[in-house]
C-alpha cells in the first residue's frame, strides 16, 4: 500500500514511493535524518528477515531511536521514540552466515501510529512529515548559525573539517541535517533536532546545544 498523495503536498512529495506501513529498525545509539546516508552491518535474525522482506517490498526501513531503559527488553519490543526517519535501500550486500552489510539514504521524518508485532521485526503505520527542501532560514539566523559552527569547530580540531560541507553551496534543509549528523551530539540531542517542527526551529535548537558545548570548552566568548 503506497502513501496517500493527500497526506503531504505535492511539492514535498518524496521522490521514491514511501508504503504507509513499514518495518521499524530501533537502535540505542542512532538518529538517522532525512537526506542523510547510514551504513549498517545487520546481524540479528530477526533484523535479516526485515532485511530481505524489505528489499523483496517496499524498499523502505524506518529507524528509530529506543528510549530509555531498552535494556530490560531489548529483545522484545521496548518503547520507541514516535519520530523517527525512513531510509529507502539503496544498497543490499548479503554476507555469509545470512548477514547483510546495507545503505539507507533517508528520505522523509514519520511519526508512529499503530504498531504491528506479527512478525519477528516490529512495523508500523507511519504517518510523513513534510519536507523543507524549499525553506529558507532567516540570513541572520543562517549566519549566527554558521559563526557558532565555525567556534566549535575551533575549539575541537580533533573534528572533520565542516567548511567543506557549507562551501557544496547546499539548501538549508541538507546544511541543518549534515550538521546535526556529523556534530558530536548525543543521541538525545539529536532526537530533539529530529521532533523540532520546523526548520528555523530546528536551526535554534541547533545553536543551543553548540552553544552549550562550547561554553563547557569555555570557546563562547566573544562569537555573539
Amino acid at each position: 500500500m503506497q502513501v496517500d498523495p493527500e497526506r503531504i503536498s505535492s511539492s514535498q512529495k518524496p521522490v521514491f514511493p514511501i508504503p504507509a506501513r513499514i518495518p521499524i529498525f530501533p537502535l540505542p545509539n542512532v538518529v538517522f535524518f532525512p537526506r542523510m546516508y547510514l551504513p549498517l552491518h545487520i546481524f540479528e535474525p530477526r533484523y535479516r528477515a526485515m532485511v530481505s522482506d524489505a528489499a523483496a517490498g517496499g524498499q523502505c526501513v524506518g529507524m528509530a531511536l529506543l528510549k530509555e531503559g531498552w535494556e530490560e527488553d531489548y529483545y522484545g519490543n521496548p518503547p520507541i521514540f514516535a519520530t523517527g526517519c525512513v531510509g529507502r535501500l539503496v544498497s543490499v550486500q548479503p554476507l555469509q552466515d545470512g548477514r547483510f552489510n546495507i545503505l539507507l539514504q533517508g528520505l522523509a521524518r514519520y511519526e508512529v501510529g499503530e504498531q504491528f508485532f506479527d512478525k519477528s521485526y516490529r512495523q508500523a503505520q507511519v504517518t510523513l512529515k513534510p519536507g523543507e527542501a524549499d525553506v529558507v532560514l532567516d540570513s541572520a539566523l543562517r549566519a549566527s548559525l554558521l559563526k557558532l559552527v565555525d567556534a566549535y569547530h575551533a575549539t575541537h580540531e580533533e573534528e572533520p573539517d565542516y567548511q567543506g560541507m557549507l562551501r557544496q553551496g547546499s539548501d538549508d534543509e541538507t546544511l541543518i541535517y549534515s550538521l546535526a549528523t556529523y556534530l558530536t551530539l548525543t543521541p538525545l540531542e539529536k532526537q530533539l533536532l529530529m521532533e523540532a517542527e520546523s526548520l528555523p526551529q530546528r536551526a535554534r535548537r541547533l545553536m543551543d546545544l553548540i552553544g552549550f558545548k562550547l561554553e563547557e570548552r569555555g570557546g563562547l566568548k566573544g562569537w555573539g
